[in-house]
């Protein structure tokens, strides 16, 4: 049947264009993180206008199969990260573990005080000093989460320089001699995106996130940082794990 016929069939054309790149993600023409050919050549190759082939990539790209990076083009989405969550949750072991190479991005440390839930999750007083850490986590060159991390000022002097440099909350904790630690209570919500966490995870608006809010203790059971934690929940399954 040609494009024509099926058009005429009643078929939008900008499905059939949809369902044929879907079809070659499937068969493997199109791996995971591959990037699409243009939307001349798509146009080219379907026979149809650049529209057409820009309303089936939002219809892919609506559906979490591939993902437009601006400026860059479109690639296609790495299926769903498996995320346990556990005693001892480490990002860079579980990327690495799923075959993807776990990347760290500094966007903004700065000066903090603790508020009172704060100091009650980091065991201080109201008011002490903290790092805030604002930091973007990838798998491969997929936006995988945006994380707040909030750490004592005394106990950690200059933490955001030294994230800067490790890009590894795990490795700047061993700067300052933790060489372990576990993860305590773990709360997970679901929320909406909102503009700036659009735009570091390359989300359109209004796209569902998973909201992780998580302290993490050294072994003798001393609170070191809290997190808050907003993940694509298109690009992340969460396992509970026991024991």
């Amino acid at each position: 049947m040609s494009m024509q016929d099926t058009a005429s069939s009643g078929v939008a054309l900008w499905r059939l264009v949809a369902d044929g790149i879907e079809r070659g993600i499937a068969d493997g023409r199109f791996a995971a993180g591959d990037k699409l050919p243009g939307e001349m050549e798509i146009a080219e190759t379907y026979r149809v206008n650049r529209h057409t082939v820009r309303r089936a990539l939002a219809a892919l790209a609506e559906r979490g199969i591939v993902r437009a990076e601006r400026g860059s083009g479109t690639y296609v989405e790495a299926q769903r990260l498996a995320y346990p969550l556990r005693s001892r949750t480490r990002f860079s072991e579980i990327v690495g573990a799923d075959g993807r190479e776990p990347h760290g991005r500094l966007i903004e440390a700065s000066d903090d005080v603790a508020t009172r839930e704060l100091a009650r999750e980091l065991g201080l007083k109201a008011g002490a000093p903290l790092v805030r850490i604002e930091a973007i986590r990838l798998a491969d060159r997929t936006p995988i989460c945006v994380s707040t991390t909030w750490l004592s000022a005394e106990l950690f002097p200059g933490a955001g320089e030294v994230f800067a440099a490790t890009r590894s909350m795990t490795k700047l904790l061993e700067h300052y001699g933790v060489r372990d630690y576990s993860r305590g209570a773990t709360r997970i919500t679901a929320g909406i995106v909102d503009a700036t966490d659009a735009a570091r995870l390359d989300l359109p608006l209004g796209r569902p996130i998973l909201v992780v809010d998580a302290t993490d203790h050294d072994l003798a059971g001393k609170p070191l940082v809290t997190k808050h934690s907003r993940f694509a929940a298109e690009r992340v399954e969460f396992l509970v794990e026991n024991g």
